[in-house]
């Protein structure tokens, strides 16, 4: 009989690694983070202990407010270290693949299907929405898409296709909204119909093309 093969572990990254680099890349961006984040701490800490010592229990509100604490500043850097991931590759080349591919489940990203000696490029994302063409670059780019969506047509016919520009202008969607924008799309797929035009659209490709490395923020829901 044959031996099964023993399956490959995967290689993750330590969670402490993963926090230590979004420190690193939110400091370079916001380099007030540090003492925001031990005012922040030292004030809820002391609040509590105030409380204590109102009520005439500081030592038992000091105990009960530490994890309190610790919670608060935890969630206060979440949520700059988020800001500080997009304002780091913003306006670099790839940018909006980048935050597409960031997102693991739910939706697959083929970065570059077009792209201009301008560097305005598209990218082509499936998921139980259909298909969603962004476009990121200059205003030429709008073109880009309407020649792109003509093409995914000719491959993936009856298929919803949604263009999408980012930016900040009316119409357009900014880069840190760009996954939430996708994730929030009503659904007009089955997963079977999403896996054929997946395997439909997977021979057409796309460019090779560098991506901003860096941590992302990763919210993608679960596909059914």
């Amino acid at each position: 009989m044959f031996k099964r093969k023993a399956k490959e572990k995967k290689i993750k990254t330590p969670r402490f690694q993963t926090f230590h680099d979004a420190y690193d890349v939110t400091k370079v961006v916001k380099p007030w983070i540090p003492f925001a984040l031990i005012g922040i701490f030292l004030a809820t800490w002391s609040l509590g202990i105030v409380i204590g010592a109102t009520l005439g229990h500081p030592y038992y509100f000091g105990f009960i407010f530490l994890p309190l604490s610790f919670l608060t500043t935890l969630l206060f850097f979440t949520r700059q270290a988020g800001t500080a991931a997009y304002a780091s590759i913003e306006n670099q080349i790839g940018a909006g693949a980048s935050v597409l591919m960031a997102i693991r489940k739910g939706w697959t990203t083929t970065p570059a299907v077009a792209v201009t000696r301008n560097q305005d490029m598209v990218h082509r994302s499936v998921g139980r929405a259909g298909i969603v063409l962004t476009g990121e670059g200059s205003h030429g780019v709008s073109q880009m898409l309407n020649d792109e969506r003509k093409k995914t047509e000719r491959f993936a016919p009856g298929v919803p296709i949604t263009l999408v520009v980012i930016g900040d202008q009316k119409g357009e969607v900014p880069l840190r909204k760009l996954q939430k924008h996708l994730q929030r799309m009503p659904k007009k797929l089955t997963a079977h119909q999403m896996r054929e035009v997946r395997a439909r659209l997977k021979a057409v490709g796309g460019l090779s093309m560098p991506i901003p490395k860096g941590p992302m923020p990763t919210r993608a829901p679960k596909v059914r």
